[in-house]
């Protein structure tokens, strides 16, 4: 049969990206002191494609990954899934994300009562010609309390659910897992958020976040500070968004660094 794609087209147009998304599938992710874990994930996967080409094989994607599915990935580890990608579709470069839900059990601070807790995560690798980057993603939900609202309030304080975006990137050698990356980031917040509260577990909440007031920018700094210490960690994203509960908008924070950059 006739290889439409293969064939030449003469606009003269290097496309940067071309691939599929959204495609769903079982994806097996090794834990930290635990037994690998079977998750949901959404993939993306794309490839360059040069100007004599007029289209890339979309069923090449789909064949690769369905092979690795089946493999204990690391995040690091899809590199080799990534490299398979690219030469099946002769590409010279390529990206892979997956994006999954992961669930760690959680016990709340005081009765010890333990219930499964969502984290929105993503494994992301990226090869340009010889060069290989992984990105390892989580979303992190925590409590912060307003030090202003509790400076000037003879009773009381607001507080509100922030979500902490945290991306970083470290060397295919070396390994973070998202256990240890969720605990630094909830360390940071005035409270960690958790998935099942009695009422001696709500009153330590309560007054644990009391006892650590924090700005958007506060925490933002303290995520930071900690990143900048972990000696693995080559660059790192950080976005802080506190939905407001006195306010009909969200308080929100950036920084994004390259280890051995002047700040």
């Amino acid at each position: 049969m006739k290889d439409v794609q293969n064939t030449q087209d003469t606009r003269n147009v290097d496309i940067q990206k071309v691939g599929i998304k959204h495609i769903e599938l079982p994806l097996i992710i090794q834990r930290k002191n635990k037994s690998d874990k079977v998750v949901y994930a959404k993939a993306r996967a794309c490839v360059s494609l040069p100007r004599d080409y007029k289209g890339t094989h979309m069923s090449r994607f789909v064949e690769v990954l369905n092979e690795w599915r089946t493999k204990n990935l690391l995040g690091v580890d899809i590199k080799g899934c990534l490299e398979k990608i690219i030469k099946r579709l002769h590409a010279q470069s390529g990206e892979l994300e997956f994006d999954f839900k992961y669930f760690v059990d959680k016990k709340a601070p005081i009765t010890g009562f333990s219930a499964p807790m969502c984290y929105d995560c993503s494994f992301e690798g990226i090869i340009d010609k010889d060069s290989y980057k992984f990105i390892l993603g989580v979303k992190v939900p925590v409590t912060t309390l307003c030090p202003c609202s509790k400076e000037i309030s003879d009773n009381g304080a607001h507080n509100q659910r922030a979500i902490i975006s945290v991306k970083v990137s470290y060397d295919d050698n070396e390994h973070v897992w998202l256990e240890d990356l969720i605990e630094l980031i909830e360390a940071c917040a005035s409270c960690p958020v958790y998935p099942l509260l009695k009422r001696q577990d709500e009153k330590f909440v309560t007054e644990h976040a009391w006892d650590n007031p924090r700005f958007v920018e506060d925490v933002l700094r303290e995520v930071v500070v900690k990143l900048r210490s972990n000696s693995v960690i080559k660059s790192f994203e950080v976005d802080c968004e506190a939905m407001e509960s006195i306010h009909n908008h969200s308080a929100w924070a950036y920084q994004k660094e390259f280890k051995g950059i002047d700040y």
